[in-house]
């Protein structure tokens, strides 16, 4: 049986994915290769990096927007017309985000990643 692949492209700087249980480094695999449930109904799509994945440089780790900077997904994913609410939604996606994403529960993502044979990381 053959493996599916599938290519994403992740930040040089972001942490090497972890094992699945491990505690959750910011590596961005996950969410780079598909959304979670709460990034399906904030993008309106199940395939493909999530539009609420951010990346935090000066950390350098991927983080959940909905999370981290709930106020800026909203604003990227609402209809401008609606940007009006973002600031009295905001506090709610991102206790709804914790919950949904399930923070602290640990790496839930089997994908081994692999570098194409091309790259190199310095």
């Amino acid at each position: 049986m053959s493996k599916l692949r599938q290519v994403i492209l992740i930040h040089p700087d972001a942490p090497s994915k972890p094992a699945p249980g491990a505690p959750c480094n910011g590596c961005g695999v996950c969410c780079l290769l598909e959304p979670c449930p709460l990034g399906v109904v904030l993008s309106g799509r199940r395939h493909g990096a999530c539009v609420a994945l951010r990346w935090h440089g000066d950390e350098p780790l991927y983080r959940c927007g909905a999370l981290s900077a709930p106020l800026e997904v909203l604003q990227s994913v609402l209809p401008r017309p609606m940007w009006r609410l973002a600031p009295w939604l905001s506090p709610s996606l991102a206790r709804l985000a914790n919950r949904w994403i399930a923070v602290g529960q640990g790496c839930d993502s089997s994908v081994e990643p692999e570098m194409p044979p091309s790259a190199s990381r310095n």
